[in-house]
């Protein structure tokens, strides 16, 4: 058995509750498939440097290869002595390979080696994110082409404010994720950098060529200081606070599926597939994805938290508080992961009540703002043609009234411009279909934001099969 590498400096090993303390091994095993991959690339340049021979390296080879296979079933032995993933692998090097084993280490750091091995789990796990989020998009888009007519009521303070297409709020959602995409994307480009030769943080004497490890990893690009490459978690910090702001827009979607499908809107019903029961109350089907959803937000964003505490009060370079790096973005990328899917195949089944949201559209002084703007193109000043027809709203609210049911005397007493004519401004349809300002709700702006969409998706697909394909 094997002890830690730094051993010969100390006269007896770490205490019991040390070796506790500092063992990652339960949550960063899962980093095998980068630290074979980084192993192998830096065998590879060890070998160009003339440090190890061609046939060592292709023992090493052999033994990674080993080691992979038994870690893919599940059949690779872990020891007491494995702090982490990467004394567990070299463990398993020298255990069969002895003093070529040993010499794997040369020119290399845990700490250079664990911020590769980050990274290049990261960038994988932003791809995935990624793509599930062009799935949410799309679904969206295909909700939103599959109702272009469909009226819905328009919210601010989450009361009804205007009437607009259901569409358009989809579509609302669409553009947000858009963006949250594109944070994506820059948090993948910041990731995409090799930290692999910086070793412990100063560089090494070896003659050992970073770049060319880098390219081997598939990396865009290589560190430019070592101790920045060590000591540095900004690419991680990065991906959280894009994570925190992709689950707080899930969770919002999250909140208006719970609404819109409660028997007080009445808006939207779940398939079952995406619903559960109640274990007293057999008539119940509950929201629990979008419940869920929302839940599991307050984690990614404790995560964010989590990581920006560990890392905002430590000096340059290395300091081992970074192994709490890890654990948050783990948790963050499965949380999304699972969010994501479940989201998606919610929206994707969800049935709208057409005839209950153009009933809601429709209802109450809905079209009051049009009302407003019918003045303003009479030429009268927009306050007070705001404060006419909120003198008329009273009134109807007062009188049991629709504003469609006022009087030309009611009308006119409210302002001399206002006349029964005007009424006809008040329908939702029509309000809706005038709506013709950029990005507006009406028919033929939502052509134009599907059309944008459409393009915004194909550049995304693009980014993400050329990102893949560089892995």
């Amino acid at each position: 058995m094997t002890g830690p590498l730094w051993q010969g400096r100390f006269s007896k090993g770490p205490s019991e509750a040390l070796a506790e303390l500092s063992r990652s091994i339960q949550f960063d095993q899962r980093l095998w498939p980068y630290d074979i991959a980084a192993t192998r690339a830096h065998a590879g340049n060890l070998q160009r440097a003339g440090l190890i021979s061609e046939q060592d390296e292709a023992e090493l080879g052999r033994a990674l290869d080993g080691a992979a296979r038994e870690f893919r079933e599940g059949s690779f032995r872990f020891d007491p002595s494995d702090e982490d993933i990467h004394s567990a692998l070299e463990r398993y090097l020298t255990d069969r390979l002895g003093d070529l084993g040993a010499r794997i280490h040369a020119g290399r750091s845990r700490n250079d080696l664990v911020v590769t091995d980050l990274r290049l789990w990261l960038k994988d796990a932003i791809l995935a994110i990624a793509q599930g989020v062009l799935g949410l998009e799309e679904a969206l888009v295909k909700r939103a082409a599959d109702h272009p007519d469909t009226l819905a009521p328009g919210y601010t303070h989450l009361q009804r404010a205007q009437p607009v297409l259901l569409a358009h709020h989809l579509l609302a959602h669409a553009f947000a994720l858009a963006r949250d995409f594109d944070r994506l994307k820059g948090a993948y480009r910041r990731a995409d950098v090799s930290g692999l030769g910086a070793a412990a943080f100063a560089g090494t004497t070896l003659p050992l060529d970073p770049a060319g490890t880098a390219a081997k990893l598939g990396f865009a690009g290589v560190f430019d200081n070592s101790a920045d490459a060590v000591g540095s978690r900004d690419f991680a910090l990065e991906f959280l606070a894009a994570a925190a702001i992709l689950a707080v827009q899930l969770s919002r979607i999250g909140e208006e599926i719970v609404l819109w499908t409660s028997s007080e809107f009445g808006f939207a019903t779940l398939d079952d597939a995406f619903a559960t029961g109640s274990s007293i109350m057999p008539q119940k089907k509950n929201p629990d994805v979008a419940e869920l959803v929302r839940g599991k937000s307050a984690r990614v964003i404790g995560d964010l938290v989590h990581l920006l505490a560990v890392v905002k009060g430590l000096p340059m370079a290395y300091n081992r508080d970074l192994q709490e790096d890890k654990e948050p973005v783990f948790d963050a990328a499965d949380s999304l992961g699972l969010c994501l899917a479940a989201l998606t195949g919610t929206l994707a089944t969800l049935t709208f009540n057409e005839q209950r949201l153009e009933e809601a559209a429709r209802a109450g002084p809905a079209g009051a703002t049009d009302l407003a703007e019918g003045l303003v193109k009479q030429g009268v000043p927009f306050r007070h043609a705001h404060e006419a027809v909120g003198k008329l709203v009273a009134v109807a609210a007062a009188r049991g009234k629709e504003l469609s049911d006022l009087t030309e005397a009611e009308l006119a007493e409210a302002h001399p411009a206002l006349n029964t004519g005007m009424l006809e401004l008040l329908d939702a349809r029509r309000s809706v279909t005038s709506r013709t300002s950029h990005g507006g709700t009406s028919p033929e702006q939502i052509k134009v934001q599907l059309a944008k969409l459409g393009e915004i998706l194909q550049d995304q697909a693009r980014w993400l099969g050329e990102a893949a394909g560089r892995e």
